[in-house]
């Protein structure tokens, strides 16, 4: 009989920063491990959020074994409800990942259908033909988990999200004892995180918050908001802490981080008194000195906590003078200017903006190179294919892998949907499959494209003109002046002169022409007409009512 080869084919985080899908193939059988979102770049106008293309399995749901989560951060579990649209198999997490989860499905109306099985750092089950170990690593979330998958081709190693933290918020250091036991087995592959690739020396421990926090709870006036990730349980432990070490309560405000935080707190992963949580409507009435707003908005988008609050459009209150804000997350790449620009206008609307920047109030929780040089040390893998993170960081963590003496051809560095095949020692870059952008927008998934998303840019850079003609077709004349109506392209009292130019030759171009080609024939000679006046390039449109 034929051997069966392991395929691996990423459908997401392989090229960029989000969206992490990947999985594991042997014969009929295959294993999910994550099932992330991304946010949009500043060029995808309206778009709420990206999900993975996972179309390749749509022939192939029914081998899906199973579907593990490493970790509870929305790059990893945010897709979790389109999954379980198109697919039904058990899913394997730990307790705070798990209860994270069914925040979600229960969001989205898929609780009743999910079959979740809750593991523990160190458990082993089988799924299929995977035997699978996870054992535990220290990132910015408790409860994360790595994976050993045991196939019959060989060891499968998947570090998830990590760093090396000595002394973590939870206390809970990484299982470097595990990742030396499966270096000892033997291991066909490592699949590492390559986030902070291009990182030198070792990502700080989450323990040097606390000093930065404690001189910002100093000097604070009045109220302190906290700008996280609402997954970004270690943060809401330190920010109570600090809370606690200086006499405010703490208020969590915006849906996700109220309801992560009462998993948390429910799960015993968020450990605080009772009275120091208070709701938003009593923080709100209280002395301004005593108060911790704990809020999401850190990426800038416009409709979170501090999106609006910088906009002064935060309906149940604003910034107000003594208030401090700290924003405690690093940049997503590609977010950069709507945070800059999140900065400015709190500034402007009278806080006091603490950020990476200018204090440590954040550290990474993924490895930096001297980390990524130690897990490799400790596994020594045959064959090593970096993971989560854009192109450069792929390439920065292979060039690390040569350094410590893995060949360049036992390294494969590749993008989403190309598959990674290992038959008899061997490695193999087999086929493309689709593993690209699908765009969630309001409650449509997949249904905006890239010629929607060209006719979007369009109208924001250059606006729009509608022309309504009132047409005789019988005489080719026009019945009464034509109608411009412009969005987004001119000023209209600025435009009187230019419209009513556009009007003149709208009346010769239909002195001559009657109806036939009319529509197109007047959207061109107005494109170019606009152009040679303005430089610029708006949408035009041309609707007519005939009369014969």
């Amino acid at each position: 009989m034929a051997r069966k080869s392991i395929r691996l084919v990423p459908l997401g985080g392989l090229g960029e920063v989000g969206k992490n899908m990947m999985t594991v193939e042997y014969g009929a059988n295959i294993l999910i491990i994550d099932t992330g979102i991304m946010f949009p770049e500043n060029d995808m106008l309206g778009i709420d959020y990206i999900i993975p293309d996972f179309s390749y399995l749509s022939d192939k749901r029914d081998r899906v074994r199973g579907i593990v989560v490493t970790h509870g951060h929305e790059d990893h579990t945010g897709a979790i409800r389109h999954v379980l649209e198109e697919i039904q198999a058990p899913i394997y997490a730990t307790p705070l990942t798990r209860g994270l989860l069914e925040v979600k499905l229960k969001r989205g109306g898929k609780l009743k259908e999910a079959d979740l099985k809750t593991i523990q750092a160190g458990d082993q089950v089988q799924v299929g033909p995977f035997g699978i170990e996870f054992f535990h690593v220290c990132h910015s979330i408790p409860d994360g988990v790595g994976l050993g998958i045991t196939t019959p081709a060989g060891l499968i190693v998947h570090s998830g999200d990590y760093k090396f933290d000595h002394t973590p918020v939870d206390g809970w250091p990484t299982d470097f004892g595990k990742l030396a036991e499966f270096g000892a087995r033997g291991i066909l592959a490592l699949l590492a995180d390559s986030t902070n690739a291009d990182e030198p020396g070792w990502t700080p421990s989450e323990a040097v918050i606390d000093p930065a926090f404690d001189q910002v709870f100093r000097e604070a006036q009045g109220r302190i908001l906290i700008g996280s990730f609402a997954s970004l349980i270690s943060r809401m432990q330190q920010a109570a802490n600090a809370s606690i070490r200086h006499d405010r309560v703490m208020a969590f405000v915006g849906t996700s981080m109220v309801e992560n935080a009462k998993i948390a707190r429910k799960l015993g992963y968020l450990k605080v008194p009772r009275r120091l949580i208070v709701s938003l409507d009593q923080a709100l009435e209280m002395t301004p000195s005593k108060v911790v707003l704990m809020c999401t908005g850190t990426q800038g988008e416009p409709s979170s906590i501090l999106g609006r609050l910088s906009t002064d459009s935060n309906r149940r209150f604003g910034i107000q003078p003594g208030d401090t804000v700290v924003l405690s997350s690093h940049p997503i790449p590609g977010n950069e200017e709507m945070i800059h620009r999140t900065i400015n206008r709190l500034f402007q609307q009278g806080a006091e903006v603490i950020y990476d920047a200018i204090a440590p109030v954040h550290v990474s929780g993924h490895a930096s190179q001297e980390e990524m040089k130690m897990l490799l040390q400790l596994t020594k893998p045959e064959f090593f294919i970096p993971i989560h993170g854009e192109l450069r960081h792929l390439k920065q963590h292979a060039a690390l892998a040569r350094e410590i003496g893995i060949p360049s051809n036992h390294i494969a560095v590749v993008e989403n949907g190309t598959v990674v095949e290992f038959l008899d020692g061997k490695m193999k870059i087999g086929e493309r499959v689709p593993g690209g952008y699908v765009f969630v927008d309001g409650s449509g998934v997949g249904d905006i494209g890239p010629m929607v998303m060209r006719e979007r840019e369009a109208l924001a850079r250059d606006g729009f003109v509608i022309v309504h003609l009132s047409l005789d077709c019988q005489t080719g004349t026009l019945q009464g002046d034509p109608e411009i109506v412009s969005k987004g392209f001119v000023f209209i009292r600025d435009a009187d002169e230019l419209f009513e130019h556009a009007r003149t030759l709208i009346r010769d171009l239909t002195s001559d022409e009657g109806c036939v080609n009319l529509k197109k024939r007047i959207e061109k000679e107005l494109a170019d007409y606009f152009y040679t006046e303005t430089k610029r390039r708006p949408m035009i449109f041309v609707f007519t009512s005939e009369s014969r």
